[in-house]
C-alpha cells in the first residue's frame, strides 16, 4: 500500500476550496501510484472547515478515511509553531477538527502556538505527529529540545526539500538526526499541485485502515520510501504550474 505522507488539497492558503480541483488532484494521485494520501492542510488556510463540508456531502468516510476518487484520504492539519517550526498532525476527521478549533486563536504569525502546548493538546486522540521538513532553511525543527522532538513518531523525508538540496546532502542530515532521536523518517511530497504526486512515496508492506494501524506499521519499520527518479522534474514542474495559478489569481507569491 502506498501513502504519501504530506499533501496539500488547496493550491496556497488564501484561495477557496474547490471541489474540481481537489478531484483532479485526486485524479492525479491515483495516477502515480497512490493507494491513500495524508491531508495535511494548513491549519491558517483561509476556511479550513470548508474542506470537510465538502467532503462530507460528497464522500463516504469510514476506518478514519474519506474513500474520494478511488484514493484514501486521511485527515490531518499542519500547524506552525511559535518556535519556528511545521508539525503534521494526522488522525480522526472528529479529533483533527477539534483540534483546529482549539488553534483558532494562535493562527497568526507572532501568535502561533508553543511546540510543547501543542504536543500536550494532541497526545490523546491516537494523532500521528510528524516533524515535517526539519532541516529547511526557513521552517527547521532541529533547533528544538531534544525532549520536545521525541515525543512526535516520524519526521519527514520532504520532496520540496529534495528538490533543493538534493537527495544524499539531505539524507546525510535527517537521518542521524532520527536516528539519535530514535525516531523514524516517512517520505511526503508537500504537494500543493498534482504534478508533484508521486515524487516521494511510502510503500507499505501490508494493507491498513487507521491512523492507529499506519502508526503500529510506521513504528515497526513496515514499510520503505520510494523517491521517484523524476523528482526534480515533477517538483519544477509543480513549482512553475503553481507560481503560473497563482499569477492568474492575483495571490502573492509568498503566500503558500
Amino acid at each position: 500500500m502506498k501513502i504519501d505522507l504530506h499533501t496539500h488539497v488547496k493550491l496556497a492558503k488564501k484561495t477557496s476550496f474547490s471541489h474540481d480541483y481537489f478531484k483532479e488532484m485526486m485524479a492525479e494521485a491515483r495516477t502515480n501510484g497512490l493507494d491513500a494520501v495524508a491531508m495535511t492542510e494548513h491549519f491558517n488556510t483561509w476556511r479550513y472547515e470548508d474542506i470537510y463540508d465538502v467532503l462530507d456531502a460528497n464522500y463516504p468516510y469510514e476506518h478514519g478515511y474519506y474513500v474520494a476518487e478511488g484514493v484514501k484520504v486521511f485527515p490531518g492539519i499542519e500547524v506552525d509553531i511559535q518556535e519556528t517550526g511545521h508539525i503534521l498532525i494526522i488522525g480522526q476527521r472528529e479529533n483533527v477538527l477539534e483540534l483546529r478549533g482549539r488553534l483558532e486563536p494562535y493562527t497568526e504569525k507572532g501568535e502561533f502556538i508553543k511546540f510543547e502546548t501543542l504536543l500536550d493538546w494532541s497526545e490523546e486522540g491516537g494523532f500521528l505527529r510528524i516533524g515535517a521538513h526539519p532541516f529547511r532553511e526557513g521552517t527547521p525543527l532541529h533547533h528544538l529540545p531534544d525532549e520536545l522532538l521525541r515525543r512526535l513518531d516520524a519526521f519527514d523525508l520532504n520532496g520540496k526539500d529534495i528538490y533543493s538540496q538534493g537527495l544524499e546532502p539531505y539524507q546525510a542530515k535527517i537521518n542521524p538526526f532520527a536516528e539519535l532521536l530514535g525516531k523514524p523518517v516517512v517520505g511526503g511530497s508537500d504537494t500543493h499541485q498534482f504534478m508533484q504526486y508521486g515524487s516521494v512515496v511510502n510503500h507499505f508492506d501490508q494493507e491498513f485502515k487507521t491512523v492507529q494501524e499506519l502508526k503500529e506499521l510506521i513504528h515497526r519499520a513496515a514499510y520503505h520510501i520510494e523517491v521517484s527518479p523524476c523528482l526534480e522534474t515533477k517538483v519544477k514542474a509543480a513549482n512553475i504550474i503553481k507560481a503560473l495559478l497563482k499569477q492568474n489569481l492575483s495571490i502573492p507569491e509568498e503566500v503558500v
